[in-house]
């Protein structure tokens, strides 16, 4: 982002908030886009990880649908995005699987269980809707556990093993997805596994679904790669490709505002601001990693070095430690880099903190419109 935006962004938003930066948004929705022709692929919105529908409208010029994790993001996806929708469980309940039904154009199965308790209800549903099964090629090419699904002993996706006397009798697609903020050598990797424990029964197949996790608008991702991969295999096996990354589309296009409520001296000084690292930034947590600040540097680089806290009574409530060129004192902003993706969808109102403000800042006319805040009714209506 330009400095003269961010600085505008920092000055008119309130905080704490979410600011998505349009012109970002619409770059990285381009970038998608040349992807898609080149490579012939169809890129979906992830929902886990990107659920702003009040910026669906510009998504939706690019990309051609969502994919959902369940019924409720398979609604969202299809009253707020329309498009396809394509549906995912770990296992679905009855009910559940009913709901996603009414939305849902493609649905994918987590176990060979799943698929025939519930192949009746799905092909006496009113509507057709292509049923996938999600496979494991047990290839691992993440550097944190968490985030692995093909992690030992991981219960995301049927096994080559679990095939065996199992009939692919109506599935039409297959699904893996097995990266999280990955280049495209992983995914070669990935693939070359899915092709010696899987390639046998792609004959016959409408479409491979490959997951998110592709890092898709970042400055160093190769595309070429990509695009090779994706034509290649659609040559090949002659299916149709799907990619459904959530951080492509949303990366680095939002700040977190927040604003400094009291400064502690302390050995180290500590500042504590109005959002929460548990609360509205989890991964930093659970992942764990460092966010950028506007300003801000490591430790010691600049003459000011101070703790940020937020302001939940988690002990370990602590965003982590930085330098800046000038004392911190009570009311000052401070901007958090990249905080589209995986915030909104994962924040929470522990303590009764305030869910931050949903923003979009737009360069051409340099506003800050503010979609939605929140309040007590929001931290009282999820609750009884």
């Amino acid at each position: 982002m330009e400095r003269d935006h961010i600085v505008s962004i920092t000055r008119q938003s309130p905080t704490p908030a979410y600011v998505v930066h349009l012109g970002e948004l619409e770059r990285n929705l381009r970038i998608l886009d040349e992807v898609q022709r080149e490579s012939g692929a169809t890129i979906l919105l992830a929902l886990k990880g990107f659920a702003m529908f009040g910026v669906f409208p510009l998504i939706r010029k690019y990309l051609k649908g969502t994919c959902a994790s369940g019924s409720i993001e398979a609604q969202l996806g299809a009253e707020e995005f329309g498009g396809q929708v394509h549906t995912f469980s770990a296992a679905f309940k009855e009910e559940d699987l009913r709901e996603s039904l009414k939305y849902s154009h493609h649905l994918v199965f987590n176990s060979f269980n799943q698929w025939k308790r519930y192949r009746q209800i799905v092909e006496s549903h009113e509507r057709p809707v292509s049923v996938g099964l999600r496979v494991n090629p047990e290839v691992s090419t993440g550097k944190v556990a968490l985030y692995d699904p093909c992690a030992p002993g991981s219960r995301l996706g049927i096994l080559r093993s679990e095939f065996a006397g199992e009939s692919l009798d109506g599935i039409e697609g297959l699904h893996f997805h097995t990266l999280c903020e990955q280049n495209s050598d992983d995914l070669e990797k990935t693939l070359n596994g899915f092709e010696d424990r899987f390639a046998e029964f792609l004959p016959g197949m409408k479409w491979v679904n490959f997951g998110g996790g592709h890092h898709i608008t970042r400055d160093d991702y190769d595309r070429k790669r990509l695009v090779r991969l994706v034509r290649d295999f659609r040559e090949k096996y002659r299916v149709e490709v799907f990619l459904e990354p959530g951080e492509a589309i949303a990366l680095n296009t939002g700040l977190l505002i927040a604003e400094v409520v009291d400064v502690l001296e302390r050995d180290l000084p500590i500042a504590i601001l109005d959002t929460s690292v548990s609360a509205h930034m989890p991964d930093v947590l659970e992942m764990p990693y460092r966010p950028g600040i506007i300003g801000g540097a490591d430790p010691g680089e600049k003459p000011f070095t101070y703790r940020l806290g937020g302001l939940t009574c988690l002990a370990g409530d602590v965003i982590g430690e930085w330098s800046f060129d000038a004392p911190l004192k009570t009311g000052d902003r401070l901007a958090f880099t990249d905080m589209a993706h995986y915030t909104m969808v994962k924040n929470t109102t522990f303590n009764g903190v305030k869910l931050p403000g949903i923003a979009t800042y737009d360069p051409e006319s340099d506003a800050v419109n503010v979609l939605r805040r929140f309040g007590y009714s929001d931290y009282r209506n999820r609750l009884s």
